[in-house]
């Protein structure tokens, strides 16, 4: 079992700034992939950025050069740096990591609980 805690989400007028953080623990032999998807009101879930276990990385289109993830490893924590804040970016901040806990090569994909971010104008 892998447990994703979140946290660093709260409310930011239009144009500040915040930094979610997530951490993973439990069974953990490796994690691949992990990142942040968003959900809004009414809307569906969407992508905002992954990283893998490389450092690679990838952008939802609206967040690019706003928004900037990473990773550290050995604290299997994933961070989301968010700059420039728009009031469309206000949303439900969920955290994934695609985890291995026994070392096998299977791999599967938890979430954090959401955290939310709001954005005032």
């Amino acid at each position: 079992q892998v447990y994703l805690v979140e946290s660093g989400g709260g409310l930011v007028q239009a144009g500040g700034s915040l930094r979610l953080s997530c951490a993973a623990s439990g069974s953990i032999f490796s994690i691949n992939a992990m990142g942040w998807y968003r959900q809004a009101p009414g809307k569906q879930r969407e992508l905002v950025a992954t990283i893998n276990s490389g450092g690679r990385t990838n952008y939802q289109d609206s967040v690019k050069g706003r928004f900037t993830i990473s990773r550290d490893n050995a604290k299997n924590t994933v961070y989301l740096q968010m700059n420039s804040l728009k009031p469309e970016d206000t949303a439900v901040y969920y955290c994934y990591a695609e985890a291995d806990s026994w070392g096998r090569g299977a791999f599967f994909v938890s979430w954090g609980q959401g955290t939310q971010v709001t954005v005032s104008s």
